[in-house]
């Protein structure tokens, strides 16, 4: 019998569940806010995979991710009753999807600190992680999302996905580190967030 992949999402789920999430600090004028991770199992070829559901964002003037890739999710709202309440809130206004109903909660990883290019923003994002038990679910994106893509896991873990993209700063074209999914690419802080997720499964992980 061949050893379980790391990213199997049995594999997953229990080394989410033996987890605990590191602590960020969290002041008084400190932005909070939550994103889904949103998995599903895939078997191709005798192969298993986990898949990750991604947004991109649609354009926006003044939106530090416009045009981004993302996990669905936003800010935490006054009538929030948590975190996960946002995230989950966010991702059915955002792409339709009811994960109370479509998904299950699996647990939360380890926070993000927010520091977009050209910004002073004290933000934390918070990421939770279900597995969707519907493969027939329909998105409905709204006026923020612009597509709605699944990237493998095993891919990224692997490298297979690993690539860089470039964009102009100051007048200069800077390189950044990413993700392939689809013809896009995942970097920044959505990048940060699954380095994170990988060395919480992979004891050898080593951040590229």
């Amino acid at each position: 019998m061949f050893p379980m992949s790391i990213v199997h999402i049995d594999r997953i789920r229990q080394s989410i569940l033996d987890h605990s999430p590191r602590k960020v600090p969290v002041r008084e004028k400190t932005r909070q806010a939550a994103v889904s991770v949103v998995l599903r199992p895939r078997e191709e070829n005798g192969t298993r995979d986990t898949e990750a559901l991604f947004i991109l964002r649609a354009q926006k003037e003044g939106d530090p991710w416009s045009g981004h890739m993302a996990f669905p999710g936003g800010h935490l709202e006054a009538d929030d009753e948590s975190l996960r309440h946002a995230a989950e809130r966010e991702t059915h206004e955002e792409i339709g999807l009811d994960l109370i109903r479509y998904g299950e909660f699996i647990g939360q990883i380890d926070p993000v600190q927010a520091n977009p290019r050209g910004r002073d923003l004290d933000m934390v994002v918070t990421p939770f992680v279900y597995e969707l038990k519907h493969h027939d679910v329909r998105f409905e994106p709204n006026y923020e999302v612009a597509d709605v893509l699944w990237g493998s896991l095993r891919d990224m873990h692997t490298g297979d996905a690993h690539t860089t993209g470039q964009f102009m700063v100051g007048g200069e074209r800077v390189s950044y580190p990413g993700y392939g999914v689809g013809d896009e690419i995942v970097w920044g802080l959505t990048y940060r967030m699954l380095d994170l997720f990988f060395a919480m499964l992979d004891p050898d992980w080593v951040e590229r």
